[in-house]
């Protein structure tokens, strides 16, 4: 049995939750998301809780109360206090500058990289740093996978694009023959 999907969500004030037939809409300070609605589960609204229940004991009921529950919970937590991910540039005459809701990396091509933030996604660079941020948690950590792509760290000199928090494992490079 699910143990995230029995625990209920706490709606703060100034968030505004609306259970439709398709999707549940989750408006707040920070702007507005939604998510789909799962047939196989019941969502009760009740003194500022929103509460998940299964319709029947099946398979997919089960697999989706969980799912749900967790997906409906980064909605609230996106609209009050906002998702963001850090990346860092390593690497000698890597840049990372933004421009309006374009990001411009050097990362050692011939050519500026130019990558396109969709809607929601903002962008933030200091130093050797690029901060992602926006309501939606999926988008934002697709958009920092995707820059990350682009020049992944690599465990010789730790060049390339990593998170803040990811530990690069390194490599001892060639050692070559003492005698000939």
């Amino acid at each position: 049995m699910s143990r995230i999907g029995k625990l209920p969500i706490a709606i703060p004030s100034g968030v505004e939750v609306k259970v439709g037939a398709e999707e549940i809409t989750v408006k707040g300070p920070k702007g507005e998301i939604s998510t789909p609605c799962c047939p196989l589960i019941k969502y009760e609204m009740a003194d500022g809780h929103v509460t998940l229940t299964r319709i029947d004991d099946s398979r997919e009921a089960r697999a989706q109360w969980g799912l749900r529950r967790t997906l409906l919970a980064n909605c609230v937590e996106g609209v009050t206090k906002g998702f963001s991910k850090t990346l860092e540039v390593n690497g000698v005459g890597y840049r990372v500058a933004v421009k309006g809701n374009v990001v411009e990396l050097a990362l050692g091509f011939s050519h500026p990289v130019l990558v396109e933030l969709p809607a929601g996604i903002s962008a933030k660079a200091e130093d050797q740093k690029l901060t992602l941020s926006g309501v939606n948690k999926e988008l934002v950590g697709e958009m920092a996978a995707k820059i990350r792509r682009l020049r992944e760290p690599e465990p010789y000199k730790g060049k390339g694009i990593k998170y803040e928090t990811e530990i690069i494992r390194r490599k001892a490079g060639k050692s070559g023959k003492s005698g000939k």
